[in-house]
């Protein structure tokens, strides 16, 4: 619950926030670098406007928030002081997994049981040609977040006594801007509003059920606790990221470089990801999809999180975030 530091590092003239003053409600935001930010409750005179309103009209409004931040006379105020929310409160949340090549090969390792009798070699071996072949057989892999585990970008994360192995996974996360319902993959962008940066913590040990196997992962006991995604700061246009297909996501762990890989290694990108979730659902605007997360989770290194540890997740142009993992009290 404390504010942020004054920084507003992203690609472009503008990004869009939710932020709050000390006992005041929140407000939907206009951030320009410099660390400005404009109140548009007031500046588009909608006293109860909300994010996820702007991104339902987003083609109208886009080119007046991009007037807004070149309006030197605009009330611009400091970001210091003010409480960073996450950017907007989705109605839904895709999550893909084993969308990174490498993630998942490390994963296959780290998860294989005591008595495989494959060498390490083998065993990553075949997990690749089965990346290779999911991608060529074009089947990506999507499941559903809840809103409620979303937590602003700087907000403590409480670690659930019963989780056993908490881990993070930072992520892309795309914004939605317009309706999309069987969309092409040609056309999957055009409903694309901006990016973010989400942190997908899972708790390891459930991710599969031990009682019955059959029935697989269970996403919601080890993923869903409440602030197990921190999501933010900003959502930056989609015109300011040339290719959200090349940049660059990074998670810092008590200052150790943990995750540091480009998208380029995702199995399959943003646009076919939005063109398939959209073939059995529809996607509203201020919806995220969670694209996946790179290699160098906990399980890989060994290491998972514990009470006191400071997670530092980047990606290129969108920011960063900083979140204190904190031990819950019972």
């Amino acid at each position: 619950m404390k504010p942020a530091a004054a920084s507003a590092s992203f690609s472009g003239p503008f990004a869009l926030g939710s932020l709050s003053a000390p006992d005041q409600a929140s407000f939907p935001a206009l951030v320009i670098p410099g660390a400005r930010v404009l109140d548009l409750r007031a500046a588009l005179a909608e006293p109860a406007l909300t994010t996820r309103q702007i991104l339902e009209r987003w083609d109208v409004l886009l080119p007046r928030l991009r007037d807004l931040a070149a309006d030197t006379a605009a009330a611009w105020r400091p970001l210091e002081g003010l409480r960073v929310l996450a950017p907007v409160e989705p109605r839904q949340v895709f999550q893909s997994g084993a969308n990174y090549r490498q993630h998942v090969i490390d994963l296959e390792v780290a998860h294989r049981s005591p008595d495989d009798p494959r060498t390490v070699e083998e065993a990553r071996a075949e997990v690749a040609a089965l990346m290779d072949r999911r991608a060529a057989e074009d089947l990506p892999y999507v499941f559903i977040g809840l809103p409620s585990a979303i937590t602003g970008p700087y907000d403590d994360v409480v670690l659930p006594s019963w989780a056993e192995q908490p881990d993070w996974e930072l992520e892309l996360a795309v914004v939605i801007g317009r309706a999309a319902r069987r969309v092409s993959v040609e056309d999957a962008l055009d409903h694309v509003a901006g990016y973010t940066i989400a942190n997908d913590l899972t708790d390891r040990a459930t991710v599969f059920r031990r009682d019955m196997k059959a029935i697989g992962t269970d996403w919601l006991r080890c993923k869903n606790a409440p602030g197990f995604t921190p999501l933010g700061p900003w959502i930056v246009p989609a015109e300011s990221i040339a290719d959200p297909g090349d940049l660059r996501v990074t998670l810092k762990l008590n200052g150790d470089t943990m995750q540091d890989e480009s998208t380029k290694d995702m199995l399959f990108g943003v646009a076919r990801l939005v063109s398939y979730i959209s073939q059995t659902a529809q996607l509203l605007p201020g919806d995220l999809v969670l694209t996946g997360s790179p290699a160098g989770n906990g399980m890989h290194w060994g290491r998972l999180l514990r009470d006191g540890d400071v997670m530092e997740g980047s990606v290129t142009g969108l920011g960063a975030q900083r979140t204190r993992c904190v031990a819950e009290e019972l």
